[in-house]
């Protein structure tokens, strides 16, 4: 079942790099007391992704956290190595890079895209969400192929 307005996250450990190597973290953590936005990409280096997606939360990062957002937060399956590079291209300091390499978050969340016949495995669908102490406050999907709903400026007009 996928996850809606007003569930609570789930308890599931992603992974993100620090100077002293890979390290979890809980979801209890990252949301636990805290409005955090997190949007999903299927996959680091992807091209809206890389293009597009990770690009618009850098140029709105300080637009969000001055609506109150605590936590900026970009999750893929893909390893915390994979996410920290990605992060550190596109200037993404300010943002928490998180791996879902297993896919247990996405899957936890009912999320996951299924790309196996294009050589790509089991991903993430492209999301954003609003998260305040642990609660889904706003979740916006995007259909199959579409970029619109869960860019910053989209989630910014409805802070």
């Amino acid at each position: 079942m996928t996850i809606k307005v007003g569930d609570k996250v789930p308890s599931v450990t992603l992974r993100h790099l620090t100077p002293e190597g890979p390290k979890e973290i809980t979801t209890d953590e990252l949301f636990g007391g805290k409005k955090v936005v997190l949007f999903a990409v299927p996959g680091a280096y992807t091209r809206t992704c890389s293009q597009r997606h990770l690009p618009s939360y850098v140029g709105n990062a300080a637009q969000l956290k001055a609506k109150g957002v605590d936590t900026i937060a970009c999750v893929a399956v893909n390893d915390a190595f994979v996410m920290s590079a990605w992060g550190k291209e596109h200037g993404a300091e300010q943002i928490t890079m998180l791996g879902d390499g297993n896919a247990d978050f996405t899957k936890a969340i009912g999320l996951e895209l299924d790309r196996i016949k294009e050589g790509m495995g089991i991903r993430s669908q492209r999301y954003a969400m609003l998260v305040d102490n642990g609660v889904v406050k706003a979740l916006h999907v995007e259909k199959p192929g579409e970029y619109a709903v869960s860019s910053a400026e989209a989630i910014l007009e409805k802070l």
